[in-house]
């Protein structure tokens, strides 16, 4: 019988895909802002999957990183366990993609070239926190505040 932690990563590592493949090759077309609107299309399921996967290892993980500080070793034993590392990959999936859906939106608000977009984006899904700062410098000028509204004179 397949374990239900195997069975989240396969849908986890699968369901990202679509995702991906429209920020990095179609990054303004409709479909992709429509599909990457909703936190509750691209994060949910994932967050979901995730909770179904460290709820029954909850207190252990707790237990091992409360009984000392964490250090290098603590946190090397701590990924020693294959439920773990699994937990790990289905939280890299889902924080890879929230922070790839960022970057997404400050390379479209700034109308970054597929040339430009896709080798950040492809960074943001691999090494996400090199993609996310990449996206940074070459949106540096993108703001997140909101444009002043003009106001009848």
């Amino acid at each position: 019988m397949v374990a239900l932690i195997d069975v989240l990563f396969w849908f986890s590592s699968l369901y990202i895909f679509p995702f991906w493949l429209m920020m990095w090759f179609a990054p303004k077309h409709e479909r992709t802002a429509a599909l990457m609107r909703s936190e509750w299309v691209y994060l949910a399921p994932l967050a979901a999957a995730y909770t179904l996967a460290v709820l029954p290892n909850l207190a252990s993980i707790f237990t091992q990183l409360a009984s000392e500080m964490p250090t290098p070793e603590v946190v090397v034993g701590l990924f020693s366990e294959r439920d773990v590392i699994l937990i790990g990959w289905l939280h890299y999936l889902a924080f890879d993609l929230f922070v790839g859906r960022w970057t997404w939106q400050r390379l479209v608000a700034t109308d970054q070239p597929l040339f430009v977009s896709f080798p950040v984006l492809l960074l943001s899904m691999m090494v996400a926190p090199l993609g996310a700062f990449i996206g940074l410098l070459v949106t540096r000028e993108h703001s997140d505040e909101p444009a002043p509204s003009a106001t009848p004179e």
